[in-house]
C-alpha cells in the first residue's frame, strides 16, 4: 500500500519495522493501521482509539505480560481498550523519547506469537543477524 506524504512519521517508522518481517501486510483505516502476518493481526497502530488521546503501537503478549509491563513502566506501557484484557499491550508513541529499538523488539515478539512456526523462526533468525529494521 502506498504511503501518503502527510502520514504520521511514527506510523511510517512503525510500518518500516513491521513490513520488514516475513509475509506481512498493512491495512489502513482512517487514523489506525493493522499489521498482519497472513491472516493474523500482530500489531495495531492506534491514534486516539475510542477518544483516549493516545498514539501507540499495540501488540500481542504472553499471558499476563501486558499487566507486568504496565506495573513496571506505566508511563510508557498501557492496556488498550477492548484488546488489553485479551492479552494485548501498548507502547505509547506520544511520550518522548520513543525507544524504537524497544518498539521493534515488542513488535517482533508479537509477530512470533501470531506467525506460523516457520515464519516465526525465520523472523527470529533475521533479528539475530540484524536483518530486521530496528532503527
Amino acid at each position: 500500500m502506498a504511503q501518503s506524504r502527510a502520514e504520521d512519521p511514527r506510523l511510517r517508522r512503525l510500518s518500516t519495522i513491521c513490513l520488514a518481517l516475513p509475509e506481512t501486510a498493512r491495512e489502513r483505516r482512517m487514523s489506525h493501521a493493522a499489521f498482519r502476518v497472513r491472516s493474523k493481526v500482530f500489531a495495531y497502530y492506534l491514534h486516539d482509539h475510542h477518544g483516549d488521546g493516545i498514539v501507540a503501537v499495540c501488540c500481542r503478549t504472553t499471558r499476563g505480560e501486558n499487566r507486568q509491563w504496565v506495573a513496571a513502566r506505566g508511563s510508557t506501557f498501557y492496556l488498550p481498550a477492548y484488546i488489553g484484557p485479551r492479552g494485548w499491550g501498548g507502547i505509547r508513541l506520544d511520550v518522548k523519547p520513543i525507544d524504537w529499538r524497544e518498539v521493534a523488539e515488542f513488535v517482533l515478539e508479537s509477530y512470533r506469537l501470531a506467525a506460523p512456526k516457520r515464519l516465526a523462526q525465520q523472523a527470529a533468525g533475521n533479528a539475530r543477524s540484524g536483518r530486521v529494521a530496528r532503527r
